[in-house]
């Protein structure tokens, strides 16, 4: 005799109610947690904590500040130099002719400028001019009317007027 073929069992039928898992457990109440309770302040010794490690964290990595604790000194360092270069495109795109005129010496200049001073509040156009201020700072009186690395006084100054 032929094998004859069975149909497939039907698929059985899902059974009712929630799901088991964690979308079948409530919803935490929304006012309870860590940023909830009197005030919403949570637990604002651990805020000031918080507070103050990030403090040293953003200064060690933009302000050339020390190395907080339990962090990795190598890593600090890659990621402090990766700020720095995000920071030096961006001065770059914001000021192309600066960057022509310093050619090489740019990315050393802007480095050592950015390793001592933090961005300053107003963005990009900001960081550019405090870059050329920095580098009409640096400048020995006897070497402000020569030629170099450093773009000579009045091109400074046409910078300054550019970024106001």
């Amino acid at each position: 005799m032929p094998d004859q073929e069975t149909a497939p069992e039907p698929l059985s039928e899902p059974a009712p109610g929630p799901l088991p898992g964690p979308l079948s457990e409530p919803a935490p109440d929304p006012g309870s947690g860590p940023m909830c309770g009197p005030g919403r302040g949570g637990d604002v010794p651990a805020r000031g904590r918080l507070a103050e490690a990030q403090r040293e964290l953003l200064a060690a990595l933009v302000a050339g500040g020390p190395r907080p604790e339990g962090f990795d000194e190598v890593r600090l360092r890659i990621q402090s130099a990766s700020l720095i270069a995000k920071r030096r495109g961006l001065v770059a795109r914001f000021a192309p002719e600066l960057t022509r005129r310093l050619g090489s010496d740019f990315a050393p200049l802007f480095t050592s400028y950015a390793q001592g001073h933090p961005k300053p509040p107003g963005g990009s156009r900001a960081d550019a001019r405090a870059f050329i201020e920095w580098l009409d700072r640096c400048r020995s009186p006897e070497r402000r009317h020569t030629t170099g690395p450093v773009p000579p006084p009045e091109r400074i100054s046409r910078w300054r007027r550019f970024f106001r």
